[in-house]
């Protein structure tokens, strides 16, 4: 009995052993840093390749205070996915930037890829928005597009 306690004691040990070297781990990322994007947007930092490892997804914080305005860009690789936690907002987009939508608390709205659009907050109340994004490298595939930067 002894023996079939330890050999299966030692293949568990070598499973366990296996599986935290091979699979990838949970991690938490807390909300004690930012970075300027391309954008000319500050988000705070959060699930990213860079911070997880992660592979498919990146996620983030943003806040703008009235009267914050993005460069205009698009997304070249990735889709955008956005639920509205606090406030409200405007967002030009499309061919020159003809297009206009206004999203608020609560809202969710999404820019697919490529797609040119500019966010804006005209408001004097806060806004904040959780933002996900189907590339895992927060910056790689943002295009400026400096040249729609001055139609609105």
């Amino acid at each position: 009995m002894i023996g079939i306690n330890i050999a299966i004691r030692l293949n568990h040990d070598r499973r366990k052993k296996m599986s935290t070297t091979s699979q990838p781990v949970c991690k938490i990322v807390r909300q004690d840093s930012t970075f300027k994007g391309k954008q000319a947007l500050t988000y705070v930092n959060g699930i990213t390749a860079e911070s997880v490892g992660a592979t498919g997804i990146c996620m983030h914080l943003l806040t703008m205070p009235p009267g914050a305005r993005a460069n205009a860009h698009l997304h070249e690789a990735h889709e955008t996915a956005i639920y509205v936690l606090e406030g409200e907002a405007g967002m030009w987009y499309g061919e020159n930037l003809r297009e206009h939508l206004l999203v608020k608390k609560g809202e969710y709205h999404n820019i697919p890829p490529a797609k040119p659009h500019l966010p804006y907050k005209a408001s004097d109340t806060p806004y904040t928005h959780e933002l996900a994004r189907t590339h895992p490298n927060e910056q790689e595939s943002v295009v400026p597009l400096p040249e729609l930067d001055d139609l609105h």
